[in-house]
């Protein structure tokens, strides 16, 4: 009964961490007014970037970022392990699906990212390494977001970590949901190369995985 307590105070703390809308709280703050009035309308760091606030798109990656590996890395401390888990996934979901914002968050890679440093940093450092290596060849964002989920349960089975895989399969299953549109346009050869022009701003942002 204590442990299904605390695991549901972990998925709750996490949850709340990781809705804190930082790229709308950030560019408000600033003065850039709502960011999900422009470009995309996604609140991650992708979109931020399009005001040429190339210093608030930063801060808002670590800080989505870090809200996720904070909530991991309390809840695993206080509660154990399996509780850090729970409270990393629960921070993603907050992130993606945030109540404050109607449930319409961002696409949840860098607080993927931000948790499995913290649960794992070698499978965290794999993440990262493959989303730069296939960035880096293809340069597409979003199709290093997807190798890049694909690589971490892959990646915590390598090493012995049963846990993280799973935790990272079902983190990676939601990842390729939001990026279903993505999909669709990589395999169209119609998605926006890095360092690309947009010919009209979308709904759904090709790149504003963050």
């Amino acid at each position: 009964m204590m442990d299904a307590l605390y695991y549901l105070i972990a998925a709750l703390g996490g949850y709340l961490l990781g809705s804190i809308p930082f790229g709308l709280v950030i560019t408000k703050l600033a003065g850039l007014g709502d960011i999900r009035a422009i470009g995309s309308g996604n609140i991650g760091a992708t979109n931020v970037l399009r005001t040429g606030r190339k210093d608030l798109a930063l801060a808002t990656l670590l800080l989505d970022a870090g809200k996720a590996g904070i909530a991991a890395a309390i809840f695993g401390y206080f509660l154990g392990t399996t509780a850090g888990l729970i409270a990393g996934a629960a921070a993603f979901a907050g992130h993606c699906f945030p109540v404050w914002l109607n449930f319409k968050g961002g696409k949840g890679v860098a607080t993927f990212v931000g948790t499995v440093l913290v649960v794992s940093w070698p499978v965290g450092l794999t993440v990262i390494a493959a989303w730069l290596i296939t960035a880096a060849i293809f340069r597409i964002s979003s199709l290093g977001a997807l190798v890049a989920a694909l690589a971490a349960p892959v990646a915590a089975l390598v090493i012995g970590r049963p846990d993280v895989a799973i935790m990272t399969g079902v983190l990676a299953i939601m990842i390729y949901w939001l990026h279903r549109a993505n999909i669709g346009r990589i395999l169209k050869g119609e998605e926006p190369r890095i360092g690309g022009k947009k010919t009209a701003p979308a709904e759904d942002d090709p790149t504003s995985h963050p």
